[in-house]
């Protein structure tokens, strides 16, 4: 169909430098589609997705080295805990965190959700990009693209990483929980990853 040709794919490099350089991409993870811009770039998501400026995005990386650097010190134990469990994978933590990168992903807050997702390419992208502001590849309130083609479908516009077809993914966004205090965890998702409140 004409959309299919519409579809332009990058790989991995050329992807990371049109990041660098202030682009919007696409690429797969293991739950859904990712909408994505490096940090510093990561206002325009919101007028790309007309999402609103009071939801914010999650910054994903390639391992959790790249992203525990900007939580606090006091969460960091649980954190890498469930980070040894659970990473890669379709857990999101969201931590107390500050910084510049906080203020962009999530204005005005002290917190930050963040993922290593369990998909090769989207590992591959992210070891060379760096950690990459990133939501649902839809527009807001409409349901998310669960591949590639509904993904340029919504944004055709935009580079999506290669090659295609993408590997198989859940089509379930990922599951959140939220740091409470030490050992305590709240569940704000249910997603792909089954989890019980409170394990560690």
């Amino acid at each position: 169909m004409e959309e299919v040709k519409k579809i332009c794919t990058y790989d991995s490099v050329d992807l990371s430098a049109k990041l660098q350089k202030g682009a919007a991409v696409i690429f797969p993870t293991d739950t859904l589609p990712a909408l994505a811009s490096c940090p510093l770039f990561a206002s325009q998501l919101w007028e790309i997705k007309r999402r609103p400026a009071n939801k914010p995005f999650i910054l994903m990386g390639s391992n959790s080295n790249q992203l525990f650097e900007y939580i606090s010190k006091k969460a960091l134990k649980d954190a890498q805990l469930m980070a040894k469990k659970f990473w890669p994978g379709a857990l999101t933590m969201v931590l107390p965190a500050s910084g510049g990168i906080v203020e962009a992903l999530n204005p005005g807050e002290s917190n930050l959700g963040m993922r290593v997702p369990a998909c090769e390419l989207a590992i591959d992208l992210l070891s060379r990009s760096g950690p990459l502001a990133t939501t649902s590849a839809n527009l807001s309130g409409e349901l998310p693209s669960t591949n590639a083609k509904d993904a340029a479908k919504n944004f055709p516009e935009l580079p999506l990483l290669g090659p295609l077809p993408w590997p198989s993914a859940s089509g379930l966004a990922s599951t959140v929980i939220l740091w409470r205090s030490s050992g305590r965890w709240q569940v704000l998702r249910s997603g792909s990853l089954t989890l019980e409140v409170g394990s560690n």
